[in-house]
């Protein structure tokens, strides 16, 4: 197995690899805390939560995977990229959806 060919200077492959392995391990305990607490709450705010946080360890795992080779870098950016606009997109929706205090939108956002 060959790590990162050509692209990754071999005297940082250890590092890069402990990063996203910490990265990979943080991310799935959140989302795994995150699923308990979904299955607890049942709210479009947690459930938002929770596939943000799912998607980040989609994120992570394909860092590890382009790192081993078993990910093509051009898999790698599409993934990354779109995981990133996705993450983007659920954030914002939560913001639009939490609104002001007396707003009605904000009202149902918890139900």
């Amino acid at each position: 197995m060959s790590v990162a060919e050509g692209w990754l200077d071999p005297q940082f492959a250890p590092v890069l690899i402990a990063i996203i392995v910490l990265a990979t391990i943080g991310t799935t305990t959140l989302f795994v805390v995150s699923v308990v607490a979904y299955a607890r709450r049942r709210t479009v705010r947690y459930c938002l939560i929770t596939v943000v946080l799912g998607v980040l360890v989609l994120r992570s795992v394909t860092g590890l995977g382009t790192v081993f080779g078993l990910v093509p870098m051009t898999v790698h950016h599409l993934v990354e990229h779109g995981c990133d606009f996705l993450i983007a997109l659920f954030l914002l929706y939560a913001v639009y959806r939490s609104g002001t205090a007396g707003d009605s939108r904000a009202a149902g956002f918890d139900d």
